[in-house]
């Protein structure tokens, strides 16, 4: 068996839900599949010493879910004040209106059309809700409304999908851009060295204990692939489809749909800057 520590960005052992930092709680969501891993991770947010709280992603419209957080957040003394979400994505999101019903709480979102209440959520923007202080991190790529949370009194960053407990993401073509992706690693790479965050809270899987290491492996691995589909393209290979057979074909054929869309914004990037044929 791999040591955990061994692997890129650290994960943690054990299970998923439950504490991570002193101010982020896991509730892990019960949709687990190949795309969601163990299954969409909602994030209660808040000061130790505080009665409010801020929930990150309620997840799935799943009724048992949904109160599971409300009840988690309860047994710890708090109410729930604010939601946010890291993206559209249906995983993370479906829930956020039957979500607010509950609670009560207004929902913040980059995307217009996600947001319930008068205020959505921008660059450079600082959430403080019971004290709490959550810094808008703008990661597009992933999609182009994907947003990150950087928790400065926890060394945290909260980042949806942007990275991943284990594993690799999808740069969602066509709402995804494989520019913007790297930027966005390259945005939070600055966050690691400049801001001195340690850990990241995923929108999947366990929490990573070294964020540094997590983005360099991210951003290798993208390197990687690209030179791979590059080669894939000089050798004949046209289709997105063809280039999916040949550069992923080691990995589960239950994944190549996504592996796809990564492709097309692979081979888009790629023509961009020239380095293949359209």
């Amino acid at each position: 068996m791999t040591d955990a520590a061994a692997l890129p960005g650290q994960p943690r052992g054990g299970v998923i839900s439950g504490p991570a930092t002193a101010r982020a709680q896991c509730v892990l969501a019960p949709n687990p599949s190949p795309m969601t891993l163990d299954g969409t991770n909602t994030w209660i947010v808040a000061e130790p010493d505080s009665d409010l709280a801020v929930v990150i992603d309620p997840g799935p419209l799943d009724e048992t879910h949904l109160r599971a957080v409300i009840e988690t957040a309860e047994r710890a003394g708090k109410r729930i004040a604010l939601t946010l979400l890291t993206h559209g994505h249906p995983d993370h999101s479906d829930g956020a209106a039957r979500f607010a019903e509950l609670t009560g709480s207004s929902v913040r979102a980059l995307d217009p059309a996600l947001r319930l209440g008068d205020e959505g959520l921008d660059a450079g923007d600082v959430i403080t809700t019971g004290g709490l202080e959550l810094r808008v991190v703008p990661t597009p790529g992933h999609t182009a409304d994907s947003l990150s949370f950087h928790l400065p009194a926890d060394r945290a960053v909260l980042t949806g999908d942007t990275i991943l407990g284990r594993g690799t993401t999808v740069v969602a073509h066509p709402d995804g851009r494989l520019g913007d992706y790297l930027d966005s690693l390259r945005r939070l790479r600055s966050l690691t060295v400049d801001d001195g965050v340690a850990t990241v809270l995923p929108g999947h899987g366990p929490v990573l204990n070294d964020a540094q290491g997590a983005v360099e492996f991210y951003l290798a691995h993208r390197a990687n692939r690209l030179a791979q589909v590059e080669t894939a393209v000089e050798a004949g290979h046209r289709t997105p489809a063809e280039v999916v057979a040949s550069v992923y074909a080691d990995v589960d054929r239950s994944l190549w749909p996504a592996a796809e869309l990564s492709v097309r914004a692979q081979l888009d990037y790629l023509g961009e800057h020239g380095l293949i044929e359209d």
